[in-house]
């Protein structure tokens, strides 16, 4: 208990006022803990356990948990920023910066989230909409969009390890969060190889080849997508059967 307890540099102290103790738990609850479980739900929780997909389709769980969970996320962060300004940007250091990149980053996450386009398609009031479309803008949405999360996430990770080593935190808090991010790691690695990944296209309108971002690549790296013109397991929540391609 003793050696849990200690900080990670014995040679120095553990000592943080109020405002840095609550900096820290609210950007750890940020970005250690809401930001990736958002991710992972939005990634591979689009079609839920039991969803009779691909005659299921449209399931809203993920959306509004990953928008809630990220809200949250951004609120925390204000509320983590606050509570250090005013920065004295002549002294500040890398984990400083990183921080500040990270807000950036989230910033730019909600601007694209404001600018994404309309949505349309057979659950709107009009077909047309630039996700169902799947035009230029919306496949560029798609690509910063996802491209930014997953790297102000791991930029994250690096800046609350710097911010832990900075402020000397116990052995017990480096413990928790290193096993925190193999279980997620671990269990991103086993979702994806069971070929949940899948297509937020498919996931919200269907499998029909009539629908328009059914007949191009789907957006995003090593997701499934259910083919209709072949035969085989109808099971596309594994990534085995002749239905269901990985790309």
């Amino acid at each position: 208990m003793d050696w849990l307890l200690a900080p990670i540099d014995p040679s120095r102290a553990h000592e943080v006022g109020f405002a840095i103790s609550w900096h820290a738990r609210s950007m750890v609850l940020a970005w250690g803990i809401l930001a990736p479980m958002a991710v992972i739900i939005a990634r591979f929780f689009k079609v839920m356990p039991g969803q009779d997909f691909p005659r299921e389709v449209d399931n809203l769980i993920w959306w509004r948990s990953h928008w809630m969970g990220q809200s949250l996320v951004v609120g925390l962060s204000l509320l983590g920023l606050v509570l250090v300004l005013p920065s004295d940007f002549a002294t500040m250091s890398v984990h400083n910066w990183l921080g500040y990149a990270v807000l950036a980053g989230a910033g730019a996450q909600v601007l694209l989230g404001l600018f994404r386009g309309s949505k349309g398609g057979p659950t709107d009031t009009q077909m047309r909409g630039h996700h169902y479309d799947m035009t230029p803008w919306r496949r560029m949405f798609e690509v910063l969009h996802k491209g930014i999360g997953y790297s102000v996430i791991l930029l994250a990770i690096v800046t609350i390890m710097l911010g832990l080593w900075k402020a000397n935190g116990p052995v017990w808090m480096w413990l928790v969060l290193t096993v925190w991010w193999a279980a997620l790691a671990v269990a991103f690695v086993t979702m994806q190889k069971r070929g949940m990944a899948i297509d937020t296209y498919q996931a919200i309108w269907g499998t029909d080849p009539s629908h328009p971002g059914n007949q191009g690549p789907p957006p995003g790296w090593a997701v499934c997508r259910y083919d209709e013109t072949k035969e085989g397991n109808d099971d596309v929540r594994h990534d085995r059967g002749d239905r269901v391609r990985s790309h």
